[in-house]
């Protein structure tokens, strides 16, 4: 990480040895490309979509996203899972677990009323069979406890759920890296194959199936994410060699080549292996290894191409760098539009420009909404700082010859 102090507004009131070592803004960047990314492809149909990671190779936004993730949870955890200190780790982690559940709640009903009154305003009733939903509306009594139980996820609504289930085994993955990293990743790694060799994830209540993202699968990636930079943070270096970039680099153009020119059929090929499909598919569900190989062979080859990481480490103030440092809201946010988006798409039967034109007014929206959050957390750290050098108030002084100083209290 940059040691100079970071470029923040209000920053330049302070002393210099008041401020903090700089964020190191990479993270926030790739957070906030990643967060653009889900939103363009969560509105399907308009042609941004075609220009996204997905098209060019084996993963997409959601590996990248998960896999940041785990770096900042190792980031914000790790050096604070201490003897002594690992039970209040445990109840920051769980705390966070339930801000997510509260956040997968506010999407999932506000899409549901999204659609409930695009098929009602608009007399489009097709709009109720879309995404999962005519399940829970056919049975509402099933439905809804089945939505605030997480035993059902309306389409575009299943990141959150997985992230919230990482969160809560952030403890357990820290423990085990407590005892050696290898351990870690090593039952990490036990439990990502016996859940897609034998296709254990937790089941949907109305409907018979899977949770989209499986998190006894995604846990491995997460979890990669976090040891290597806890690693990293205690004087470790991550693989380097130039064999690994070779490969890293292969891998990627492979991938690009077998997803562009649709090779698909390829896949047959593999799975005549008889080997399990976790290790030789395409499944999302799952995480298989095709896929997690493609987002760890990006980030290493972002790793050790400087130019890649010059590009990635933008000011502090940068739009990219603002709305990762906001991922949550921004998230949720975008969600939100996305269904909108949905809807709209849906009313007007696709029409190309219109999806265009919302596409762009959705992400110009998220950027404004993250700068209004990034105001209030610098006026709100204001606040708070000068709150706690305590306020000034001038006093009178009265001095020998009747003149009335004044002096700071």
């Amino acid at each position: 990480m940059a040691a100079t102090p970071e470029n923040a507004i209000g920053a330049e009131r302070l002393p210099q040895s008041a401020v903090r070592p700089a964020r190191d803004t990479r993270l926030d960047v790739l957070r906030g490309l990643a967060l653009i990314t889900i939103f363009i492809n969560h509105v399907p149909g308009q042609i941004f979509e075609y220009a996204t990671t997905k098209n060019f190779g084996f993963s997409d936004a959601a590996e990248a996203f998960v896999l940041i993730s785990g770096i900042a949870v190792g980031l914000a955890y790790g050096s604070g899972f201490k003897v002594g200190g690992r039970l209040d780790m445990a109840k920051k982690a769980i705390k966070r677990a339930f801000t997510l559940y509260l956040a997968h709640m506010i999407t999932t009903f506000i899409t549901l009323a999204l659609f409930i009154c695009g098929a009602s305003l608009f007399h489009r009733p097709g709009l109720l069979v879309e995404i999962n939903i005519l399940a829970v509306l056919m049975n509402l009594t099933q439905g809804i406890p089945a939505l605030l139980l997480l035993g059902h996820q309306i389409g575009y609504n299943n990141i959150l759920p997985m992230y919230g289930a990482l969160m809560l085994m952030v403890p357990v993955i820290l423990l085990l890296y407590s005892a050696h990293p290898l351990l870690a990743l090593g039952v990490s790694g036990a439990v990502w194959l016996f859940a897609g060799i034998y296709q254990i994830a937790p089941h949907n209540m109305l409907i018979a199936d899977y949770w989209f993202l499986n998190p006894l699968s995604w846990q491995f990636l997460f979890t990669i994410g976090a040891v290597g930079i806890m690693h990293v943070k205690r004087g470790g270096k991550l693989p380097e060699h130039p064999i690994l970039f070779v490969l890293a680099s292969g891998y990627v153009a492979l991938s690009f080549a077998w997803v562009v020119g649709h090779l698909w059929d390829l896949g047959n090929v593999l799975a005549a292996l008889g080997m399990p499909p976790v290790l030789t598919g395409f499944d999302k569900t799952f995480l298989s290894l095709p896929r997690l190989l493609h987002v760890l062979a990006l980030s290493y080859l972002v790793i050790n191409i400087p130019v890649l990481s010059r590009i990635l480490r933008r000011p502090s103030d940068h739009p990219l760098t603002i709305i990762g440092r906001h991922s949550l809201n921004i998230f949720v946010a975008g969600t939100i539009l996305a269904m909108a988006g949905q809807v709209l798409l849906y009313i007007t039967n696709h029409d190309q420009m219109i999806g265009a034109l919302f596409v762009v007014a959705g992400i110009s929206g998220q950027f404004a909404y993250a700068y209004h959050l990034e105001r209030k957390r610098i006026d709100g750290t204001v606040k708070a700082r000068s709150m706690g050098r305590g306020a000034s108030v001038p006093v009178a002084v009265r001095v020998g010859d009747g003149r009335k100083l004044y002096r700071d209290k």
